[in-house]
């Protein structure tokens, strides 16, 4: 099928254009071919999109090379599509398409934007590599691939030290969570004696409990094994809870990239492999009930660190990891067409929230502080109305029956599912979903109200006034001598109107083929009929609850930095050590640096300095040169430069030899 072969390859062909081409191909061009190569992508998946919305499409396999053969060790390169990956075509190339256009206007006084056009496509590659992937070798390949563009997209601006380590952060964490995946694809061959995920699908039902593995010295359920080390996987490229820490670091990056890493590509990774491999984890329900675990506490864990950061791109940040949580945990529970639901509306939503915020961000003349915003509405109405849109569509509001925002069907749908699975644990990210719903309302409306609304602090900002105007003077005839906030251009504009489009309306349009249609997924997931009949028989006020919760958040919001702008500060005294634990991140990077980095630090070191110049150097090419350089010494006091010296060592010589015969 040639059109889902231009839909994956041509990003990488644009990639390579702009990427050769550089500076002498110019920015412009480079712009055009990788931004076009997007469009002509994203125009072709949905069409292939729309028809499985139709139900029943069998999955299609495009081959594409024969790639190894080696014993037993035999695949392919081949792309499959299916519902799934239909659903993932969609939403990678729609907003990386989006996330291109946008870059036009937000990079344009960046004197690299050929480079940057170039990773923003390779990383779409991987990315689509990642989702069309019929083994798992060629899903490895897509999922080191994203954790290559990543840290070369976070890293973009290598001469900020800052932005250098978040990278080295970034694919040092993402290391440790691949080498569980890597495990997994390992025990995954050993047990199915191949890599072909559907072989691998179609074999998994057989071997719930039905088999132990030796691992670490010990005899355990092989299934729960494999999709426990999967899911390691998963935790690194989805920062779930104790691999998260490089996410809000990666906003070092420029903000194009924040969006496309936390709303379609990396972080969406973890969540599409475990929707993909879904029947294994059926057959594993101990790992199962830790998929959920992690899910809840992230969910939890994330929401309460974002109700206290000031940096704009942070707090959106910890709501990506408190979202993508919210997705495990619908995997963890069995509710996978949920989980992959919130994933497509997140996509919308979350893009809208982080290129909004750009736009801010640009406005403000790059300031991220929300403490220097406010009453924007008015200078970037534009920009607010997109973000008022992300924010209706994250805090989930809606009238059941009625219409409601995207977030309104997909996040209530999972606090559902979760309540409907009966278990202890679904019980328990039930509730913890709906602390985090609550959270999440208040982060997001304190979010708002602090830039949009209040008075204008940012005419108290040394940081962006002096910046732009170094004296009154300067600013013509604006008597305060300050800067004023500009709405952002077309290019970035444009993407807002659209993304906004699909906040508002992906949830009311697809909730029924993603939550109820079996024929819809087709296989493509394990689809647990008894869990969607469970869903619709829940108390009315499980149903609620997330509503309520997120008009407690908002009114929450509205009083503390609306009503009564004392009392955040008074909270914070008040709360003096939990309040520090949270904007601290739980404390998170303090404990990672004491266990880890400083051990690793100090081991690095002794090998330098003891192993390395010590020992090595010392007796190695140092030791040699020393010896040379005092052998030079007493040599050159050996040439005199007098004939009879010469003549008399001569003489000794030819006595020591005719010595040497003789005895």
């Amino acid at each position: 099928m040639t059109q889902i072969l231009v839909i994956v390859f041509l990003p990488l062909l644009a990639a390579i254009v702009a990427g050769l081409g550089n500076r002498a191909l110019g920015n412009v061009p480079a712009k055009l071919v990788t931004t076009g190569a997007l469009v002509i992508s994203c125009l072709l998946s949905w069409p292939i999109f729309i028809t499985f919305l139709g139900g029943d499409v069998p999955a299609q396999v495009v081959p594409v090379l024969h790639w190894v053969q080696s014993g037993a060790l035999t695949f392919d390169w081949a792309l499959r599509v299916d519902t799934l990956t239909a659903i993932m075509l969609v939403v990678v190339t729609s907003v990386s398409a989006l996330v291109h256009l946008y870059s036009w206007g937000y990079m344009s006084d960046d004197p690299d934007q050929p480079r940057f056009f170039a990773y923003l496509s390779l990383f779409t590659f991987a990315m689509l590599m990642l989702v069309t992937a019929d083994n798992l070798v060629q899903m490895f390949f897509g999922w080191e691939g994203v954790g290559l563009a990543s840290y070369l997209l976070i890293g973009f601006w290598f001469k900020k030290p800052s932005a250098s380590a978040a990278a080295i952060k970034a694919f040092v964490v993402n290391r440790v969570g691949d080498l569980g995946f890597m495990l997994g694809i390992f025990g995954t061959f050993l047990v199915f004696q191949t890599t072909s995920i559907p072989e691998i699908l179609a074999a998994a039902p057989a071997m719930k409990g039905a088999s132990t593995i030796g691992f670490l010295g010990m005899q355990l359920d092989t299934m729960t094994i494999l999709c426990l080390l999967l899911f390691v996987g998963a935790m690194g490229k989805s920062a779930q809870l104790g691999l998260h820490t490089w996410l809000p670091d990666a906003m070092e990056g420029p903000t194009p990239v924040s969006a496309l890493i936390h709303a379609a590509t990396m972080v969406t990774a973890g969540v599409f492999m475990v929707c993909r491999l879904s029947p294994m984890f059926e057959a594993a329900p101990a790992a199962l009930t830790f998929v959920t675990f992690i899910g809840g506490a992230t969910c939890f864990f994330a929401a309460t660190i974002g109700t206290t950061q000031w940096d704009i791109k942070r707090v959106i940040a910890y709501s990506t990891c408190s979202q993508l949580g919210y997705m495990f945990f619908a995997a963890g529970v069995g509710a996978y067409g949920a989980a992959m639901f919130h994933l497509f509306t997140h996509a919308f939503f979350k893009a809208l929230l982080f290129l909004g915020a750009g736009s801010v961000i640009h406005a403000m003349h790059h300031e991220q502080d929300m403490r220097y915003y406010g009453a924007l509405r008015k200078q970037i109405p534009i920009t607010f109305w997109a973000m008022m849109a992300g924010t209706l569509a994250i805090t989930g509001v809606g009238i059941a029956g009625v219409f409601g925002f995207a977030g309104f069907y997909s996040k209530d749908a999972i606090i559902e599912a979760a309540y409907a699975s009966g278990t202890e644990m679904g019980r328990t990210a039930f509730w913890l979903g709906v602390i985090a719903a609550l959270l999440t309302s208040f982060y997001s409306w304190r979010l708002m109200f602090l830039t949009f609304w209040g008075k204008p602090r940012w005419i108290e900002s040394e940081h962006i006034q002096h910046s732009v105007h170094k004296t009154p003077e300067e600013a013509g005839e604006d008597t305060t001598g300050g800067y004023h906030p500009h709405e952002s251009p077309w290019v970035m504009l444009v993407p807002l109107v659209l993304l906004s489009l699909g906040a508002v309306f992906a949830g009311f349009v697809f909730y029924a083929p993603f939550i109820e249609g079996e024929t819809f997924w087709n296989g493509a997931i394990a689809y647990n009929e008894h869990l969607i009949h469970a869903m619709h028989g829940i108390p009315e006020l499980a149903k609620l609850a997330a509503t309520i919760v997120m008009l407690i958040g908002l009114g929450a919001a509205w009083y503390a930095y609306i009503r009564n702008t004392a009392v955040p500060a008074m909270v914070a005294e008040q709360l003096g050590p939990v309040y520090r634990f949270l904007y601290n991140k739980w404390y998170f990077d303090e404990l990672y640096n004491f266990i880890f980095v400083k051990p690793a630090f100090w081991l690095g070191r002794q090998f330098w300095q003891r192993g390395d110049v010590g020992l090595i150097d010392r007796f190695g090419p140092n030791g040699a040169a020393w010896v040379v350089e005092k052998g030079s010494v007493y040599a050159h006091k050996v040439q005199s430069g007098y004939l009879y010296s010469y003549a008399l060592v001569m003489l000794l010589g030819l006595v020591a030899a005719i010595s040497w015969v003789l005895v």
